[in-house]
């Protein structure tokens, strides 16, 4: 067993963080999550966890008849997707490069000109499929905007089917067995995190008697019957679905590029598919109550359940089915977690020390993706043995081509 449980004044904390380095700051915000009057039980800490706003990343909170929207963040939905193909190793060609830059062009990644006009993260005039997508989501989007019409601005359709930035990604991967997979990292862009924001003020608001009385302000929380409880989970419901087909559309524009470059045999892309959230909110039964379940950076292991939890850029990633561990409310690690803040990391490593520790990946190897090195992360392989109770390894993929946003 890697479970410990660490005693608080509010309800227990259950860790999985066996000979994983846990920072100060992220333990408080653990022990200030479980002081709150409406969590179930206990809050789960995954291996990855460290510092976030308000709740640390890599927590599990189950609360009843509450939700605090800074605990979900303002990344609704982000999450993976990862596919098996009948490719194999053999069947690459040499010159990765190509493959990288002829994905670099059919998704729209990274951001320019403040995320305005001209924005290469976004679709200057989208393709006719990222169209017909937004026209199914557009109809949950409409009542929102109705009760909410500041949150009506901004880039929402331009932003389906586009990577991002930061930690996202998209990668080629060879198991163990040298077949190839497809993975990729995204979730609500720019109108998730409209939503995020929007509610986090409201709740902030509404609670604005009561806030003093708060650890810290950004656990700010709706109840159930109260105001804006009701907008908000249909809200963040809204933008979960809206990252959900994100990753399924770019995953598709990257599938695509593989089948129509003349150099690749023709495969199947059906092997296996995964496509998981690790930042959203859900109701869920645990210990016979329904509950409002919050992951912040983790993933659903219920059993046999698959998930995804990838390492760094230079790093393995795994495949995992869950084994539905009931003290960690079926659920996982949602990655290797921060070892330190992206400052940090630009502060501490230079290109060499990146392009030593990428070898063998064809990747952007220049100063604005030093902060994602992996020598920022966390072991991966640490984590995994901390989380052997959780999940089980299903296949184990290390990187050969990865796209930065």
């Amino acid at each position: 067993m890697s479970e410990t449980i660490i005693d608080t004044r509010g309800v227990p904390i259950h860790a999985w963080v066996k000979d994983v380095h846990v920072d100060d700051n992220a333990m408080q915000q653990l022990r200030n999550v479980a002081s709150l009057p409406f969590i179930h039980r206990w809050v789960a800490a995954m291996p990855d966890i460290h510092w976030g706003i308000g709740a640390t990343v890599g927590s599990v909170i189950p609360t009843r008849k509450a939700i605090i929207p800074a605990a979900v963040g303002v990344d609704i939905g982000c999450g993976m997707m990862a596919v098996k193909t009948s490719l194999t190793a053999s069947s690459l060609p040499d010159d990765l490069k190509r493959i990288r830059t002829a994905i670099e062009k059919a998704v729209p990644h990274g951001r320019t000109a403040r995320g305005g006009k001209g924005d290469r993260g976004s679709w200057d005039r989208a393709p006719a499929r990222i169209e017909a997508a937004w026209k199914k989501l557009k109809r949950g989007y409409e009542p929102i905007i109705r009760k909410h019409p500041k949150l009506d601005r901004g880039r929402h359709y331009q932003h389906l089917g586009t990577l991002g930035t930061g930690n996202h990604f998209i990668e080629l991967c060879l198991d163990t067995e040298d077949g190839v997979w497809v993975m990729l990292h995204s979730g609500s862009r720019g109108v998730g995190n409209r939503i995020g924001m929007h509610f986090i003020t409201l709740a902030q608001k509404d609670m604005r008697q009561h806030i003093a009385d708060l650890p810290d302000k950004n656990l700010a929380y709706f109840t159930e019957g109260a105001k804006h409880f009701d907008d908000y989970f249909e809200a963040v419901g809204w933008a979960q679905r809206f990252a959900r087909e994100n990753r399924e559309l770019m995953m598709e524009a990257v599938l695509q590029v593989l089948q129509h470059d003349t150099s690749l045999p023709r495969f199947k892309a059906d092997l296996v598919a995964v496509n998981c959230h690790h930042n959203y909110v859900q109701k869920e039964t645990h210990f016979g109550k329904e509950v409002f379940v919050t992951r912040k950076g983790a993933v659903s292991a219920a059993k046999d359940e698959y998930g995804i939890i990838p390492g760094s850029m230079g790093a393995r990633s795994f495949i995992v089915k869950g084994k539905g561990n009931a003290n960690s409310f079926h659920s996982c690690s949602h990655g290797a977690g921060r070892a330190m803040s992206r400052t940090e990391a630009k502060r501490r490593f230079t290109i060499d020390d990146h392009v030593r520790a990428t070898a063998g990946v064809e990747c952007r190897k220049d100063k604005d993706v030093i902060d994602e090195t992996p020598m920022a992360y966390k072991d991966i392989d640490a984590v995994m043995r901390a989380q052997a109770d959780l999940v089980d390894i299903v296949a184990t993929l290390k990187q050969i081509v990865c796209v930065k946003g």
